[in-house]
């Protein structure tokens, strides 16, 4: 059964069609990348599962439940995560405050008036453990927007992760990261995903990454998809070749 499964997916604002009749499927423990050039409709892809926009077609499952009707939070609390293009983390508070924020808000605790001592010692301790997966351990006192670029990259990964969902949505992961900064990275997300059952539906624009860490890769171009398959059925792909890869990184 997958665990995310996208059928006839559209999204037009007037006579564009940003997303176009687009199937995807996403079982457990997949790493599924999304890629295509620039206006192919993936990052409107992503806002469409995560129902950050109103669909005009199509239905989202997750679980086998339809989703695409319900708010961030309750997505979440059913174990759907995700990072996004442009930085979102709490500025103003510090790694671990973000980390244990996620951790609070995801909580069957949440409602109450006054946490106990030990939810608030558990979630600074869980807050660290993922802090200390991703290499940020020694961040956990500095405000967010006093990190680095590729630091608060990071840590937006490990708030993502703290809440252990079964499905991680990953836009651009990498986006403004160095070449060191993005090996680390993928070094990074390779092993935490050969720890654990949680599957990751990636968007990335570094083929690099896509190739280093896909089982299937999904091409979007214009708002349909154009092929579907392992990384190297897909790098081989006259239409993909054609329409976002060319020529020279195919025969590369």
């Amino acid at each position: 059964m997958s665990l995310l499964e996208c059928v006839g997916l559209t999204k037009s604002w007037g006579a564009l069609t940003a997303v176009d009749n687009v199937d995807i499927s996403v079982k457990p423990r997949d790493v599924v990348a999304v890629i295509g050039p620039n206006g192919a409709g993936k990052s409107t892809l992503f806002d469409l599962i995560a129902g950050c926009v109103g669909k005009t077609a199509g239905r989202v499952l997750f679980c086998g439940s339809q989703v695409e009707h319900l708010p961030d939070e309750t997505l979440a609390r059913r174990g759907l995560s995700r990072t996004y293009q442009i930085t979102s983390l709490f500025q103003e508070l510090t790694a671990l405050e973000n980390v244990r924020l996620a951790l609070q808000a995801s909580s069957n605790r949440r409602l109450r008036p006054m946490f106990s001592r030990d939810f608030v010692l558990q979630t600074e301790s869980d807050a660290t453990y993922w802090l200390d997966r991703v290499g940020l351990r020694s961040h956990r006192d500095v405000v967010a927007k006093t990190m680095s670029h590729g630091d608060q990259r990071l840590l937006e990964i490990a708030v993502a992760l703290a809440v252990k969902p079964k499905l991680l949505l990953l836009d651009e992961p990498t986006q403004g990261m160095s070449l060191e900064e993005t090996r680390s990275t993928v070094a990074l997300l390779k092993s935490l995903l050969d720890e654990g059952d949680m599957a990751v539906l990636l968007v990335e624009h570094d083929l690099d990454v896509v190739f280093g860490l896909a089982h299937r890769i999904v091409v979007l171009d214009r708002g349909k998809k154009i092929a579907d398959g392992l990384p190297s059925d897909v790098r081989e792909d006259p239409a993909v070749q054609q329409a976002y890869l060319g020529t020279h990184h195919a025969a590369s």
